[in-house]
């Protein structure tokens, strides 16, 4: 394994958290190599990791890079593969070896996104539904249901085409920063699936900020349809996903910050081909009514 995938794991102020999900990692049977990334974290975060993981690569950011924090760890791995994993999710024994085995044998999949259960219960996150269930259209040998979107700490990402694109954008920086990674791969022609043998359990931080990150998920969905939707699509899913979202401060604050985006967006514009769109728009249902994508933090 050490020769095939590489875990990124990026953490901000869990200590606690990052320390067990380390522990973990550490001795599954599947075991590979662990690049972290600390976000300027000021609870001791990286310094517990040098003492207790010294087998970990440990990269200390001087700020609060979000999701960009990946797109560093993965410029420094030498495995043809990478599985995201976050500070408060943990992969399963034998999903590091499966997530490796599909991209190995299935050289066009960018992506391959696994089954999550949620902790204590270890219950179907809701998302699950609409990945097993999806109805974009993909090629017979792809290994799993094609998708169109990806949640990065549970995906498992092809090296080459993560750097195709570019990796995360700078300008989402965190909160559905996934959703124009998905997009650009998409529209390189890197299919995306997802594998229902591929586990990860996920134990949800109580250390977050619950209305920021509604902020960050509205500003940063809004600002993908404006950079990679046709003008139909663009007002049928700002409408979906405007009326999800309570009518406060954290909603007309993302409103607002997105739209002092547009002059970037508009410079940076570049529409999904065709084939591409008509799969979200055949996604449009299953989104409308997901419990999972209720932007109500």
């Amino acid at each position: 394994m050490e020769d095939r995938i590489t875990v990124v794991v990026i953490t901000h102020n869990r200590r606690e958290q990052l320390l067990e999900t380390l522990g973990d990692l550490s001795t599954l049977p599947d075991e590979a190599p662990i690049v972290v990334v600390d976000n300027a974290s000021t609870d001791g975060s990286a310094d517990a990791v040098e003492k207790l993981f010294p087998e970990v690569r440990l990269i200390r950011a001087r700020r609060n890079l979000g999701a960009v924090a990946r797109n560093v760890a993965v410029d420094t791995v030498t495995t043809p593969f990478v599985a995201f994993c976050d500070d408060d999710t943990r992969w399963q024994p034998g999903a590091l070896r499966r997530a490796a085995d599909l991209l190995d044998r299935h050289p066009a999949v960018g992506v391959v996104t696994g089954r999550c259960l949620v902790e204590p219960e270890l219950r179907e996150d809701p998302i699950t539904p609409e990945l097993r269930h999806s109805p974009v259209p993909g090629p017979e040998w792809l290994p799993g249901p094609a998708l169109l979107g990806v949640m990065a700490g549970l995906s498992a990402v092809r090296v080459r085409a993560f750097h195709e694109v570019g990796g995360f954008s700078e300008r989402m920086w965190l909160g559905g920063e996934e959703e124009l990674f998905a997009l650009d791969l998409a529209a390189r022609g890197w299919w995306m699936c997802w594998d229902e043998e591929m586990v990860i359990h996920h134990a949800p931080s109580a250390v977050r900020d619950p209305r920021r990150r509604r902020q960050l998920g509205i500003r940063n969905t809004l600002w993908t349809l404006w950079l990679r939707r046709p003008p139909r699509s663009i007002s049928r899913r700002m409408f979906a996903v405007l009326r999800t979202a309570p009518f406060d401060r954290a909603t007309i604050a993302a409103v607002v910050e997105a739209l002092r985006g547009l002059p970037w967006v508009l410079r940076e514009r570049h529409v999904v081909p065709a084939g591409v769109e008509r799969g979200l728009v055949l996604l449009e249902e299953s989104q409308r009514n997901s419990s999972a994508r209720r932007y109500v933090g």
